[in-house]
């Protein structure tokens, strides 16, 4: 895996993944996202994506999964994470509370690599989720 960053000016960076796309990095958010915004998208990203493929294989009918995620961080330098809350709000037909819930752990616990990764790095990650019955 790589990517490939490039200074484009002041604080402003342009981010070319491996796999082909760009991303827009500035750390006053005047062209781009912050670079410790996109560290909690990519957690999303990865989560959200563990979570919505076990509900499928699951069989449930899933038509939503929105991942909001929140993080505090150290007020000293590096302002690192400390805690981050991952709370998903999944809506679909008939979905299974205990379902959901196994999918939340499932990632939290053994697929998603970045939650894995930040944990080890010892940031405490709280996972918590809703289910929404859709009309």
């Amino acid at each position: 895996m790589k990517t490939e960053v490039t200074w484009q000016e002041d604080v402003h960076f342009t981010a070319q993944t491996g796999s082909g796309f760009s991303i827009e990095i500035d750390g006053n958010q005047q062209a781009g996202a912050r670079p410790m915004e996109l560290l909690l998208a990519g957690l999303g990203g990865c989560t959200s994506y563990d979570v919505v493929n076990i509900l499928k294989k699951s069989r449930q009918d899933v038509v939503s999964c929105v991942a909001k995620i929140d993080a505090d961080r150290a007020d000293s330098v590096p302002s690192v994470f400390t805690e981050i809350r991952v709370h998903f709000v999944v809506t679909g037909r008939n979905l299974k509370d205990k379902v959901v819930e196994r999918a939340v752990k499932l990632s939290a616990e053994e697929y998603c690599s970045a939650s894995l990764m930040l944990e080890k790095g010892g940031v405490k990650i709280v996972h918590s989720f809703e289910v929404i019955e859709a009309e």
